[in-house]
């Protein structure tokens, strides 16, 4: 069975996104061995400059590079957008390959560092909007267990 890890950056504080995000990842354990890893944010204040905003972005990236392993999916702005049947392919065919492992990564509220976007294998954006990350990681693992549903051919995936 696969093992999907999502890296993540910050802690869930609204009720319904931890119920939300709770409940897919129960949904998930059928079809794979799914973990959150929550990383701490970087301290930060309210008006930051830009070499303040980079340092924050190098601070998480560290604790994000640790995490890494096997394929590596970051979720960025300029990355690849998917319909949700086309991210299921992407997943089949990593599954195919034998790829025993997949990362995805969302980063904090100032995004990714370089140094951890230069380490992905694919980068995935969801679309030019910008959301809350918190709010971007229950959509992600709905997306993922919708992916493994559309896999599955189950009924979830209209």
């Amino acid at each position: 069975m696969i093992k999907v890890r999502l890296v993540c950056v910050g802690s869930l504080k609204e009720k319904f996104l931890v119920e939300g995000v709770n409940e897919y990842v129960k949904r998930l354990q059928k079809f794979c061995q799914f973990e959150i890893c929550e990383l701490s944010e970087a301290k930060s204040f309210s008006k930051l400059n830009d070499s303040e905003i980079a340092l924050i972005k190098q601070k998480e990236g560290e604790a994000i590079l640790q995490k890494l392993k096997g394929y590596v999916v970051c979720l960025c702005i300029e990355g690849k957008q998917f319909s949700s049947e086309d991210f299921a392919s992407e997943i089949e065919c990593l599954v195919n390959d034998g790829k025993g492992e997949i990362t995805f990564v969302i980063g904090g509220s100032y995004g990714l560092s370089e140094a951890v976007t230069q380490k992905s294998n694919l980068k995935l954006s969801f679309s030019r909007f910008t959301f809350p990350h918190q709010l971007m990681r229950l959509i992600f693992v709905e997306q993922i267990y919708r992916a493994f549903n559309i896999i599955s051919h189950t009924a979830y995936h209209k």
